[in-house]
């Protein structure tokens, strides 16, 4: 178990800004930072993260925290692994007491195939530099590759013995369970139906150099096994199965890597392969990722736009394969990304053009030859096309297909312009085009809806839109106020009921200096009000108990100690107004009160009409029990004229008509 000295020392060192630009670009806003969810599909930012009161929200999704919320949330972390992988990128050294057996049994079934894997990676990185078979087999394999040992080590590249069970006997003997070996694919079990006893267990990856899959934080998910004999009924390249760890539609190999890179240069090269990674990255051209042979998904791209808008798709000088791999670039543009495409010279890839060029030569190539694909694939087709009608007309279609992609029609508009130019045709014609793809996948979206509606289906009228909830907006007001002025020193003017000499109630002005959490707290005694809504409640007690006994009170500590639910709660609190706030006021000559000025005043009025709401509430309800029961009403009646002029009293107080 982890120490609380070193959880403190954790979120003291941490900077919320810096782990979260590690997985979503942010852009600066005012005081704060904005970006794209992480968790939803936008194409508008309303991922916000504050770094003076170190939370985030992302208002698509209703999710916010502090960083370790972060971390958990995207990362799917455990709060232990959370805390851990804080640890680790800022040098922190992890103090730990003894886990008792429950808490070892406890270990989530992810967090052993996470360690799992992590093994893993470390027995094959030893078998490379330190097994005479690995040296002379895998490590002089990437050797020929061109990759150096700084390189090799900073990928965690490996070699996987060739023997039938080496890894998973050397595992076994150090305590993994068979179950997690099989369940990360790193080992295979041929089950023996007439003796369950005599199972046979074996490498999946015997005889392979090993390039490790890292998740965005840096995790091991998975493994790709590269053969290096030319044996043809084994596949080149072998990748671990689908898992509860490792789903290749959701991974980029190299983007724990590439991911600040990315963010930096505003771009992300997107190659075919684990070496083009790598040699590219040796190259000192770090923003490269690949979809590890694997078509490109939603997911990946999804993954990418989170750190930039602009994607470069790196294709080898095959010209074979390259009309395949345009088919799906077209979800690339579906994700309202800006996408380029730069072709290498006949016969190079993006391994070998590294490999055999200067740093220099190649960041001027990809420069000088990166074409935006709508121009790059129309240019293409149209010469494949030249002398044949019928594929020319068939070309148009593919290319205005592409175009109708996009979800910017300014985007499409400019581009059915330029391809018009290209193809020598008409641009009404191929708005015309345009307009019937889009009708087309406007009635097939209908024809969709109208087959899974049921025959009979009950259609049902829309729920009326609920009223505001008033009573919460003015507890969560209160909470807010006092997670954010709670221990200032402030002057309140009250108008407190008093006699006058003929006996009436009158407000008479008093002043006294008092901190907020004070002046909320007697108030909210004297009237016996108790917050109604239960995390509210929650969070008020243990603020007020921070605020009283605590002499600094802090935000973020007060946020460390909470459970995820009541964070993530007040940083949906904190953050609600950061969305709509308005800032460089002053270049337009525009000078706003700053909102400390006010406090005491929003404070005063908070509690006001909380009573007054209260008030009202207890009118009504003493109403309904009059017209309920026809006798004896004469007391409640008297009640209700005592609450209708406390509530005429209180309204003066506040400046209001009596509504």
């Amino acid at each position: 178990m982890i120490t609380k000295s070193t959880i403190d020392k954790v979120y003291e060192t941490a900077r919320l800004e810096e782990v979260i630009g590690d997985f979503v670009q942010l852009k600066k806003s005012g005081s704060n930072f904005k970006g794209l969810s992480p968790f939803t599909d936008e194409r508008s930012p309303s991922f916000m993260v504050s770094p003076v009161k170190q939370i985030w929200k992302d208002f698509s999704s209703g999710k916010g925290g502090n960083v370790v919320a972060f971390l958990m949330e995207h990362e799917h972390f455990s709060y232990p692994e959370a805390i851990k992988y804080l640890a680790r990128k800022y040098n922190i050294e992890i103090e730990e007491t003894e886990l008792s057996n429950e808490q070892k049994e406890q270990t989530n079934e992810r967090e052993s195939m996470y360690l799992v894997s992590e093994y893993a990676q470390k027995y094959f990185s030893e078998v490379l530099w330190e097994r005479e078979q690995g040296k002379a087999i895998g490590l002089s394999y990437f050797k020929e590759r061109g990759f150096t040992d700084d390189t090799i080590k900073k990928f965690d590249l490996g070699y996987c013995l060739d023997q039938w069970d080496g890894f998973t006997k050397a595992a076994l003997d150090k305590g993994y369970q068979l179950n997690y070996l099989e369940k990360t694919g790193l080992t295979i079990v041929k089950e023996d139906a007439s003796n369950p006893e005599n199972n046979r267990a074996f490498d999946r990856f015997k005889g392979r150099v090993m390039f490790p899959i890292h998740s965005m934080s840096g995790r091991i998910l998975g493994f790709g096994g590269r053969i290096l004999t030319n044996d043809k009924k084994a596949a080149k390249y072998l990748n671990s199965p689908e898992s509860d760890i490792y789903h290749k539609s959701k991974v980029l190999y190299g983007i724990y890597f590439a991911k600040q890179a990315i963010a930096k240069e505003d771009n992300c090269y997107l190659v075919e392969g684990y070496t083009d990674v790598i040699q590219m990255y040796q190259r000192g051209i770090h923003n490269v990722v690949s979809s590890s042979g694997t078509a490109l998904t939603s997911d990946q791209i999804r993954l990418i736009n989170r750190l930039t808008k602009n994607i470069t798709v790196l294709f080898d000088g095959d010209t074979a394969g390259l009309r395949a791999s345009l088919r799906g670039i077209d979800l690339i543009l579906e994700q309202g990304m800006n996408v380029k495409v730069c072709t290498f010279p006949e016969g190079e890839d993006p391994d070998s053009f590294s490999k055999n060029n200067d740093f220099e030569d190649v960041v001027l190539y990809l420069q000088e030859n990166s074409k935006d694909f709508i121009q790059f694939k129309a240019s293409l087709l149209v010469k494949e096309a030249a002398n044949d009608p019928i594929k020319r007309a068939d070309t148009v279609r593919d290319i205005v297909n592409s175009i109708s992609k996009i979800p910017d029609r300014i985007q499409k508009e400019i581009y059915i312009q330029e391809c018009a130019q290209i193809m020598n045709i008409s641009e009404a014609v191929l708005f015309n085009t345009l307009a019937q793809i889009g009708k087309k996948d406007l009635s097939d979206a209908n024809k969709k809806v109208k087959q899974e509606q049921q025959v009979f289906d009950v259609v049902k009228n829309e729920p009326l839109r609920q009223k505001v909830d008033v009573q919460y907006e003015l507890e969560r007001k209160i909470i807010e106020m006092l997670l954010l002025y709670g221990d200032l020193e402030q002057k309140f003017e009250d108008l407190v009921l008093k006699e006058n000499e003929k006996g009436d109630l009158e407000l008479e002005p008093e002043s006294l200096d008092s901190k907020v959490y004070e002046k909320i707290y007697l108030d909210l005694q004297d009237d016996e009000i108790e917050l109604a809504n239960e995390q509210f409640r929650n969070i008020y007690f243990k603020l007020m108990e921070d605020l009283n006994e605590k002499e600094n009170f802090s935000i973020t500590t007060f946020i460390a100690n909470l459970d995820q639910e009541l964070a993530s709660e007040i940083s949906s609190i904190l953050m609600e107004e950061e969305k709509y706030v308005l800032h460089q006021w002053e270049r337009k000559d525009i000078y706003p009160k700053d909102k400390k000025v006010g406090i005491s005043q929003l404070v005063s009025e908070t509690i006001l009409t909380l009573r007054c709401y209260l008030i009202k509430k207890r009118i009504g309800s003493l109403q309904e029990n009059t017209l309920n029961n026809h006798e004896g009403n004469i007391e409640a009646l008297e009640e209700i004229m005592n609450y209708i002029q406390l509530n005429v009293l209180l309204n003066k107080k506040l400046n209001r008509v009596l509504s």
